[in-house]
């Protein structure tokens, strides 16, 4: 059994039931191994939600050094909307996951203080584009939540709305 099919169990009973059915027996159950083979890769309860923690994080930042475009929040739009259309909306869940305990969510919290300032002084309106990372944030948040709403056609109008806020207004 892989780590990330261990992790996808767990991502996927946090979406499915909540953060009081993540239990080390449900995550084992749900991914068709031993309790002991989880706690082979995963200690604890713990070290299973810092491994769903660490590795969005990871997911992301590949996104966003996969992603054309000349300015950081260009990438940002980018990664977000690959992120939403590939449907591993997990943010969600691995927040609920780590909610209750802040020593969890403190690498997610420095991940996001850096994805929301990487950049902002070189961009050529760095309010347009804090208010686009935010939009990209909402949109990610409401996909997660509800992943039908917005079809491939409202996804690419929504890009193209978020690209134009980021050209700089006419002299």
């Amino acid at each position: 059994m892989r780590r990330d099919e261990l992790l996808d169990a767990a991502e996927e009973l946090l979406c499915d039931q909540g953060s009081t059915a993540l239990t080390l027996a449900a995550v084992a159950d749900r991914a068709g191994v031993s309790k002991g083979g989880l706690l082979y890769h995963y200690g604890s309860k713990e070290a299973l939600i810092k491994g769903m923690v660490e590795r969005l994080i990871e997911d992301f930042d590949e996104l966003l050094d996969a992603q054309p475009g000349e300015t950081y929040t260009e990438r940002y739009v980018g990664a977000t909307l690959t992120a939403v259309r590939s449907g591993r909306l997990r943010r969600w869940a691995v927040v609920t996951g780590a909610s209750g305990n802040l020593f969890l969510l403190a690498p997610l919290r420095e991940a996001m203080a850096r994805w929301h300032r990487e950049g902002l002084s070189d961009e050529p309106d760095p309010r347009a584009s804090q208010v686009v990372r935010l939009a990209c944030e909402g949109l990610w948040d409401v996909a997660s939540h509800d992943p039908e709403l917005n079809s491939e056609d409202d996804l690419q109008a929504l890009e193209s709305r978020l690209m134009a806020l980021l050209k700089p207004p006419p002299a």
